[in-house]
């Protein structure tokens, strides 16, 4: 039950009754106030109750979380996942069997499931949340892999004056690009396109 109407002599003892039957808080909730009632004539005569309907709140990070078992599931992959929200940012950390079908080459699925699973959040989110959705701490690898090709092509670009573009990438990992070379004198990094096609050029100042 995700939704409730209720009734009571005031809108206060409404509200009571539909968050007992619901079994949640008022931070939980949605109100809406139908009728605040009529207490009647010597409290008796001419009496309308007050009526409220209360819907429960859709949590973004347990409907990003449902879709993510689910996709799993149906990838026949039994799997775990541990959800950590600092702020805007969500991780979901998958442990499991056969991990690797879900990172595929370089990332890509996982990356898919990523930008799949932070559209469904922001769906339901009234601020925009950054989605990082990890297995097996390959994100952590996977930012040590790049940060040495950044530094790799970037040296390449400060010797034959040419910039380099990379492959397509998420966010979390174009920020590992930027970062990495920050400090490098003689080139300049940029963002090109649009998510999920936007990707990285490297130039000579």
């Amino acid at each position: 039950m995700k939704e409730i109407t209720a009734s009571g002599l005031t809108v206060d003892e409404a509200v009571k009754s539909a968050l007992a039957e619901l079994n949640v808080g008022t931070d939980e909730v949605e109100i809406n106030v139908i009728s605040e009632g009529k207490r009647g004539f010597l409290g008796l005569f001419g009496q309308k109750p007050a009526t409220v309907h209360i819907k429960l709140k859709v949590n973004p990070v347990e409907e990003a979380r449902k879709f993510l078992i689910d996709v799993i599931k149906k990838m026949d992959i039994e799997a775990d996942i541990d959800v950590e929200q600092g702020g805007r940012q969500v991780l979901f950390s998958i442990r499991g069997k056969e991990i690797a079908l879900l990172i595929g080459k370089r990332g890509q699925t996982l990356n898919s499931l990523q930008y799949l699973t932070q559209l469904v959040a922001n769906r339901y989110s009234k601020q925009y949340l950054q989605i990082i959705v990890d297995a097996e701490n390959y994100r952590e690898r996977r930012k040590a892999t790049l940060s040495e090709l950044a530094k790799r092509l970037a040296r390449q670009v400060v010797k034959d004056k040419k910039e380099v573009k990379l492959e397509p990438m998420p966010s979390y990992e174009r920020k590992v690009i930027h970062a990495a070379l920050a400090s490098i004198k003689g080139i300049k990094t940029s963002s090109i396109g649009e998510d999920p096609n936007r990707y990285i050029v490297i130039s000579p100042k």
